[in-house]
């Protein structure tokens, strides 16, 4: 999908490289930064409470993106033990990057709106407001190892979360079901597009 677009459009893949790498930064720092916050201190000593992309880019989720069109940035890990309250943690510190994404998205769709989108900047800020309305979005899917499944866990009662959790093992194949069938973007395009309103773009 990128590579098409790198053969046809230079400028507008760089400008989408650019855009992916910085929704990808934003959304992993944040998991690694609330959860040195919530007192696991797991990623800071990994060097995952950082803005740098070098250290939240997965070699391989970075490829597939580029040929595929889909990939992934690098887990941010976290140990339950060092958690206060490790089910309500655990959904906090997942629900922080979907968030991430949507605090920034908005913050550069205010920029916009003094730069407008015929520039490159424009440009820029506008494919970075779209791609962290898509990975904000698509990472509150509930199934595993979304985040989404991360904070649902998190909100249910002790007796259904156990049951919950049993599920994480399916979640990998229901994902790629889901990305197959097109299901997602069924699912996400119709969100998607009410924030991209709500954001006035």
């Amino acid at each position: 999908m990128l590579i098409k677009l790198l053969m046809e459009q230079p400028i507008v893949f760089f400008l989408v490289v650019a855009a992916l790498i910085v929704s990808i930064s934003i959304h992993e720092y944040a998991h690694a930064k609330v959860a040195d916050l919530l007192g696991d201190d797991t990623a800071r000593l990994l060097g995952r409470v950082t803005l740098d992309p070098r250290s939240h880019l997965d070699p391989v989720g970075s490829i597939l993106l580029l040929l595929a069109g889909f990939g992934w940035g690098k887990p941010v890990p976290f140990n339950p033990i060092n958690l206060k309250n490790p089910k309500r943690d655990a959904a906090i510190i997942a629900f922080a990057g979907p968030l991430s994404n949507f605090i920034l998205a908005g913050i550069l769709a205010i920029l916009i709106r003094f730069v407008g989108v015929g520039s490159i900047i424009g440009s820029f800020l506008y494919f970075t407001v779209f791609y962290n309305i898509v990975l904000g979005t698509f990472n509150l899917i509930p199934v595993h190892p979304l985040d989404g499944f991360k904070i649902v866990a998190g909100l249910l009662p002790p007796s259904l979360h156990i049951q919950w959790m049993q599920m994480s093992q399916y979640g990998i194949f229901i994902l790629l079901i889901l990305l197959v069938t097109d299901a997602t973007n069924v699912v996400i395009t119709p969100i998607i597009n009410i924030l991209l309103n709500l954001y006035g773009l």
